[in-house]
């Protein structure tokens, strides 16, 4: 019973370890990590706005121009889970050729047992129903996102770890917030800014890629500078390159607007797809996502600038 015991012990180690692998691989995937990032000054803790209306023509621009650009694809997940249980019946295996005695060895002797089987099965059928749940809650709204990894809370306001609070009403928040930004700003142009943002997008994403943040430094605050620095040393260090490939924006919408302490403030709604894919630094070999099924993802991204006619930066990214 104690090496039967042992075993199972194992089995399990061997199981949570490649599906926790597989969700690091994941952790590196797109700019962020396809998680949400940085600060929104007093609405960091709040979740973003949703436009009120879709854009009547989709923006596109083809990743032609912007070559060398990757997450992983829908049904990742599933691929990660597959490769878990098969994992655990590989290490079943190894360790009977280490001389374990498989529980189900009374059914035919060599190999893993139908007992192992079936407990790798469970474990793995588990794990998946608990995250399919989540996620299902998380687009329902009852289980919100990460909270951002800084930030300063709206004075009064109370953080929720590992969530957001519910978002204070604006009345036209965008128009108003733009208004404002006008005021100090009368060259500023709600279309130019969306070019911006989509050319920041590109920009950043190619520094990703390439893990040399240098180039767009001057874009970045000090904060998403150094969250993404972090990001990019782990894959150094794994020896992994996160690739995007054939990025397509669709569309890019002003979703919130605001000024606060001398700072002004926008939330842009960014809806994209792209390949995305990692792989290993010397072979090459895809370590997760698809070299050719394209991700569709929506993004907040916000942008920060002092009051006036000055550069912005990005301040936030948001997973819708």
């Amino acid at each position: 019973m104690r090496r039967n015991a042992v075993k199972v012990l194992t089995l399990l180690a061997v199981l949570l370890f490649v599906s926790v692998t597989a969700l690091e691989f994941e952790a590196h995937a797109r700019v962020g990590g396809s998680r949400s990032i940085g600060s929104r000054g007093s609405r960091s803790y709040s979740r973003p706005a949703s436009p009120t209306q879709p854009a009547a023509t989709p923006r596109q621009q083809s990743a032609a121009t912007n070559p060398g650009f990757q997450q992983p694809a829908a049904g990742g997940f599933m691929r990660s889970m597959a490769g878990g249980i098969v994992g655990g019946m590989l290490g079943g295996m190894l360790f009977r050729s280490l001389g374990f005695s498989g529980m189900g060895g009374g059914m035919g002797g060599g190999g893993i047992g139908l007992f192992e089987i079936i407990l790798i099965a469970g474990i793995g059928y588990l794990i998946y129903r608990f995250i399919k749940k989540k996620r299902a809650e998380s687009a329902n709204g009852s289980f919100n996102q990460p909270v951002y990894q800084s930030g300063n809370a709206a004075p009064g306001a109370t953080p929720l770890y590992g969530g957001y609070q519910e978002p204070a009403q604006h009345a036209d928040d965008a128009e108003t917030g733009l208004g404002h930004i006008r005021q100090f700003d009368q060259t500023f142009d709600e279309d130019r800014f969306n070019d911006l943002v989509m050319d920041n997008f590109f920009k950043i994403q190619g520094a990703w890629m390439n893990r040399d943040l240098t180039p767009v430094s001057g874009i970045l605050t000090d904060e998403m500078r150094r969250i993404m620095q972090q990001d990019i040393e782990n894959l150094l260090r794994d020896k992994q390159i996160n690739r995007l490939e054939n990025i397509a924006v669709r569309k890019v919408e002003i979703a919130e607007a605001w000024q606060e302490s001398g700072q002004d403030y926008i939330n842009a709604l960014i809806y994209a797809n792209l390949l995305d894919y990692t792989t290993d630094d010397k072979s090459g070999a895809v370590i997760s996502g698809s070299k050719t099924d394209p991700v569709k993802f929506e993004e907040y991204w916000t942008f920060t600038r002092p009051v006036g006619n000055n550069p912005w930066k990005l301040s936030a990214i948001d997973q819708k």
